[in-house]
């Protein structure tokens, strides 16, 4: 058998092995979602967010830390915060807290990263969350009241079974999909080709991989869950500690595409406030779990991976946990294409009918933004015939009434990059 033939072999069988232990957990966190999603009235996030003090902070905070929603929802949801009149403070604590972890991510962290991680993980959020609110109310000046927007106050709360089923395996799936398969397809890798206690012997120096780390994380992105299966193996292959959570705290946190909105949005003084408390939170919370936490506390909890502590029917149902899991990513992409199709032929139909202007909005990524665009235009009393298609990056409206001035304002404050006319 040739080399390449036993690391393709070795890389199979590290991907199944990391997919059916996950899935469980993974599955049992996307109902837990769907829940949360449906079964928390929104009116009640609103209510608690609204003041410019530290109870506002810690309550975004605590409101972020549970909540299952990756960039694509909480960059929108956190600037619709802020145009609902939450202070920069507490926007800026939930857009911190919010992406780095989830009840979703919670219960796959302890799937494969044991118990004191899954507590450390939201502990860490929770305290950098209130780090970033806090610096941002004292540094970061006070709400411009006139760039205020009411929220659609006629917005109805879907409370049905069938629409937690939906949200949790259907909608959650689509948004987590390609992250989770990019962090399983790595860990895999990363797993078959660098070996073992390769950071002890190679970067000697923990606080020198901790900074590596947070280098490469900031820019990237990749979901609180799709970062798990990672840190899982860079922590076998020898990383410290620190160093993971400097991983999970600043690879799901930020973006290159969320800082340029939140810059765009709230002012260059408060992202360089929201940037600064993720980079030196995630230093300063790996620093203290290297010096602080017993590492042997960490490290015999985390689970051998590819030895299955248990009898035959546990790895049964790992096994049909893991192909429904998979089943569940091909209906999110197979949804995803029936929908573009839809989307085009509405987009065609659109066009048929109508003489209209076109704008382009850059960060439009899925029908949840489609939705946000689309209904924050109508809410400046916009009369026309709207369709935004994420597709193309495009706002059509027939028949409009609102000046480009209006619209850009507007759709800069949910979040996305208004480019004007085309």
């Amino acid at each position: 058998m040739s080399e390449i033939t036993v690391y393709i072999k070795d890389y199979i069988s590290e991907l199944v092995t990391l997919v059916t232990e996950m899935a469980p957990y993974l599955l049992l966190g996307l109902l837990f979602a769907g829940m949360l999603k449906v079964f928390f009235p929104g009116r009640l996030i609103r209510k608690y967010i609204g003041g410019s003090d530290f109870r506002s902070v810690l309550n975004a905070a605590i409101l972020g830390v549970p909540m299952p929603l990756c960039s694509c929802g909480v960059l929108p949801t956190g600037i619709s915060f802020y145009n609902n009149g939450a202070s920069r403070g507490a926007t800026v604590s939930f857009l911190v807290s919010t992406p780095q972890t989830g009840v979703d991510s919670i219960i796959a962290t302890y799937a494969m990263l044991g118990l004191p991680l899954a507590i450390l993980r939201p502990v860490i959020a929770l305290f950098s969350g209130i780090l970033g609110g806090t610096l941002t109310n004292y540094l970061g000046g006070s709400i411009d009241a006139a760039q205020q927007v009411k929220e659609r106050a006629d917005e109805k709360e879907k409370h049905s079974f069938v629409e937690m089923m939906r949200y949790g395996f259907v909608e959650m799936v689509q948004d987590i999909s390609k992250w989770l398969i990019i962090g399983f397809l790595l860990a895999a890798l990363l797993a078959v080709l660098v070996p073992d206690d390769f950071f002890v012997d190679t970067i000697k120096n923990e606080y020198l991989s901790m900074l590596l780390i947070l280098v490469a994380s900031v820019p990237l992105y990749v979901c609180a869950t799709g970062s798990i299966p990672i840190a899982a193996v860079l922590l076998m292959k020898g990383l410290s500690p620190g160093a993971a959570i400097v991983f999970l705290m600043a690879g799901p946190a930020t973006n290159a595409a969320t800082m340029a909105v939140i810059s765009n949005t709230m002012g260059k003084k408060t992202f360089w406030l929201y940037l600064l408390s993720i980079v030196g939170g995630a230093f300063l919370f790996g620093t203290i779990v290297n010096e602080f936490v017993p590492r042997n506390w960490i490290l015999d909890s985390l689970p051998a991976m590819g030895h299955h502590v248990g009898h035959h029917q546990h790895q049964v149902i790992n096994i049909i946990a893991g192909v429904l899991l998979v089943l569940l990513i091909v209906n999110g992409y197979v949804m995803k294409i029936v929908g573009r199709k839809q989307l085009k032929k509405e987009s065609d139909n659109f066009n048929e009918m109508k003489r209209f202007e076109v704008y382009t909005v850059e960060g439009m990524t899925c029908n949840h933004c489609k939705a946000s665009v689309e209904n924050g235009v109508r809410d400046i009393g916009e009369k026309g015939d709207i369709f935004a298609d994420p597709s193309t990056n495009e706002l059509r409206i027939a028949g409009g009434t609102a000046s480009e001035e209006e619209l850009k304002k507007k759709v800069e404050s949910l979040g996305y990059i208004f480019k004007g006319r085309k």
